[in-house]
């Protein structure tokens, strides 16, 4: 009896991902060193300093990765999926889904990782018809405007975490859902000062 209970405790624990690997595989990484850097850069530069956007690319895209991060609170406020770019124009690229590769060359439809100013709010022809425009401020992704890397949303993309599927891939625009574009969009357009958005991996 003893042995059947160990039996059935050791295959739940394996069949429901809660194994002392997965429970350390779970745990979320500490974005405190790009917290401080990120609010030291938009009191520099004379950016909003109440939140930034925080999009943590090496997170499988099934999971929320895209945060917004309170500056007053010091905690992420809200956090949802997003999208990241196929990388495959001209080349192979056969682990596009599990790996997120990075290129600021035009026609790459790669995602360029790097600190972005959130620009112009303009229309798209993208899921709620709003995008906004991002400048890159690095060499990494210089060439965000030239290139088309705009903020918008995708009616193909959950507002709720998916994994272990996939989230639909871009052509290397930061593309969420229709519902967390609304909710960025009513925040954007009550700042008077421009919003930091910084991607990393």
């Amino acid at each position: 009896m003893i042995q059947r209970t160990l039996l059935f405790v050791s295959l739940y624990l394996i069949s429901c991902g809660e194994g002392p690997a997965a429970i350390k595989n779970s745990k979320k990484r500490d974005y405190a060193t790009f917290h401080k850097e990120a609010k030291a850069f938009c009191k520099k530069e004379k950016f909003n300093e109440d939140y930034y956007f925080l999009v943590d690319l090496s997170v499988h895209s099934g999971k929320n990765r895209f945060y917004i991060y309170d500056f007053k609170t010091g905690k992420i406020s809200d956090e949802k999926l997003v999208t990241h770019g196929s990388c495959d124009a001209g080349q192979v690229n056969d682990t596009k889904w599990e790996k997120v590769k990075f290129s600021n060359k035009d026609n790459s439809h790669c995602s360029s990782k790097g600190k972005y100013k959130i620009g112009k709010r303009d229309s798209s022809t993208w899921g709620i018809k709003i995008k906004y425009w991002l400048h890159g401020l690095e060499e990494t992704n210089s060439n965000a405007v030239d290139r088309i890397i705009v903020l918008h949303s995708w009616s193909a993309i959950s507002n709720t975490e998916i994994f272990p599927k996939y989230t639909p891939l871009s052509w290397g625009c930061p593309a969420v859902s229709d519902d967390f574009m609304k909710v960025l969009d009513k925040k954007l357009q009550k700042t008077e000062k421009p919003v930091l958005l910084w991607i990393i991996d």
